[in-house]
């Protein structure tokens, strides 16, 4: 599950209030940052799986 199409599930896809928008909170360079506004950013190397329940999982 990695790509663009996928930032919606990913933990570094955060919303920014000052923006009013959601925004990639990775780290970027130049040009990856280039690539991801162009929606070109395929196999992101810093997508991670937002998984809520992990937390709760490790609890129980």
């Amino acid at each position: 599950m990695k790509g663009a199409k996928n930032c919606e599930c990913c933990i570094n896809y955060i919303y920014d209030e000052d923006f009013a928008s959601y925004q990639c909170g990775a780290n970027l360079d130049e040009d990856e940052m280039g690539r991801f506004l162009r929606y070109s950013f395929n196999n992101c190397p810093y997508f991670r799986f937002n998984d809520e329940y992990k937390t709760v999982r490790k609890q129980i």
